[in-house]
């Protein structure tokens, strides 16, 4: 029985006849007397009038993502991957206007909270860089919570406590997936490209959602490494019954026969959707065969391997391949699919969320106040010789302007204003180490709001209470 089911679709009635698919657009500058063709925008000339046009980022998608199963998607640079996934995780950029729609068990993106039912790795390493893997880890651990799982985890606990176990802190499952277990107490700053890669995945790993969204997470990665990590995703898939879906940019054959669905992307649009293992039958019944010494995945140009010689060769377009897509087997059988609506009462308890914050305030609170505090140990020097030099300063300061007792006339109405005034100085310059770390720090800031770890005040309380003494 299927448990959970994640079908984006629209509904467009034309003739009676009910057809779903999925537009992202974007407003674009364009030139001359045509603003759009087909979804394609012109350069402008200098000196040329600018009118605005629609750019189509995806168009006419549509299909269902099942649970206990592992999707690869595939495409060239430039088809619009992570703008998929953004917009199946609900986590596009609201400049985007999107005429579709995205169902989670039957429920609509409106209806629950999809940041906290899904989780999207962005392939973009952001992270505070002074402090170490095992805290960023914690950090996101404890501003996420334990999601769908409370009874499993007081369960847990109970039994521990039954048995005498004392956990080992040292021990974390995601690092030693993810092999960071050998960097665990190393800054950010110090680790490797491919350790920070694999850290983004397993800051994303440790919140407990039952729908994975990865985007290029291999980049940076060998392929061993990168084998490892999809074999343990594909065992919590099949496992938990969790929705995997991964985007990779040219796989190893190893790494490609884990997955047990593939989708295929080219400009914006998705040209094959279905198991791992008929793909090659797919490409073969509409005139391109795969060599017997030839990788699956691996670039191929169309008229080499054209093998239909009764038939002259033609170059087949996106949209070609796109409409044998759907007059295929697994076409119509996800058009079926998607004409009957899901029946929520299949889906699984507690797998849609339908809470923005699933802790309390006071543990975000302390969530963020500890992370601050540990900031500052980290920048100690800094703040420490802030603090003596405005020490040092206000010294002077004092022994220079002693004399509080002048008379109010403008002789001495000037050495007024400049004492205010070589005050209001030192304070400003004074704050110009605090503004540069914490514009360092705004992307990250931006992430973890957006994917909703804390609210914003959660962040801005705890930063101003912390620096109040410095």
């Amino acid at each position: 029985m299927v448990r959970r089911e994640r079908r984006w679709t629209t509904r467009e009635t034309e003739d009676d006849t009910a057809t779903r698919t999925t537009r992202v657009t974007g407003d674009d500058a364009v030139s001359g007397d045509d603003s759009s063709d087909g979804g394609r925008t012109r350069n402008r000339l200098p000196g040329l009038p600018m009118k605005e046009g629609q750019l189509h980022v995806v168009d006419d998608v549509s299909g269902i993502i099942k649970p206990a199963r592992m999707t690869l998607l595939l495409g060239p640079p430039g088809c619009v991957k992570t703008t998929l996934l953004k917009a199946l995780s609900e986590n596009l950029d609201k400049s985007l206007k999107v005429s579709g729609e995205v169902t989670y068990n039957g429920y609509k993106l409106g209806e629950f909270v999809p940041q906290k039912t899904s989780s999207y790795i962005s392939q973009y390493d952001i992270h505070v860089l002074e402090m170490t893997v095992r805290e960023t880890s914690d950090f996101s651990s404890e501003c996420q919570g334990v999601g769908n799982r409370p009874e499993i985890l007081a369960e847990v606990m109970r039994r521990e406590r039954a048995a005498g176990i004392v956990p080992d802190a040292q021990i974390d499952t995601y690092m030693k997936i993810l092999g960071l277990d050998i960097c665990a107490d190393t800054p950010i700053a110090c680790i490797s490209g491919g350790q920070k890669k694999r850290l983004t995945t397993a800051e994303m790993m440790v919140e407990p959602t039952n729908a994975l969204f990865m985007d290029a997470i291999s980049n940076g990665l060998d392929s061993l490494t990168t084998y490892q990590i999809v074999c343990c995703l594909r065992q919590l898939a099949h496992i938990t019954d969790a929705t995997v879906v991964i985007s990779l940019l040219q796989p190893a054959p190893e790494t490609f026969y884990l997955f047990d669905d593939v989708m295929l992307m080219a400009e914006g649009k998705i040209i094959y959707h279905g198991p791992k293992q008929d793909v090659v039958e797919f490409f073969t019944s509409y005139g391109f065969k795969c060599p017997d010494m030839k990788g699956v995945i691996s670039r191929k140009d169309q008229e080499k391997y054209w093998h239909q010689s009764q038939h002259p060769y033609s170059c087949v377009s996106i949209n070609a391949f796109l409409e044998k897509y759907k007059e295929s087997l697994h076409g119509k059988r996800v058009a079926e699919e998607l004409s009957v609506p899901f029946d929520k009462s299949r889906g699984q308890e507690n797998a849609i969320s339908f809470k923005a914050q699933p802790v309390s305030k006071w543990t975000l609170f302390k969530a963020c106040m500890y992370r601050e505090y540990l900031l500052v140990k980290r920048n100690l020097f800094v703040y420490l010789f802030k603090s003596i030099q405005l020490i040092i300063v206000a010294i002077l300061s004092m022994t220079l302007f002693l004399r509080t007792q002048m008379g109010v006339d403008p002789v001495h109405a000037n050495n007024y204003m400049g004492a205010l005034f070589y005050s209001f100085m030192v304070f400003t310059v004074n704050g110009i180490p605090h503004l540069s770390m914490m514009v360092a720090k705004l992307p990250a800031f931006y992430k973890q709001r957006d994917l909703y770890f804390f609210p914003a005040w959660a962040y801005a309380v705890p930063a101003t209470i912390i620096k109040i003494p410095f």
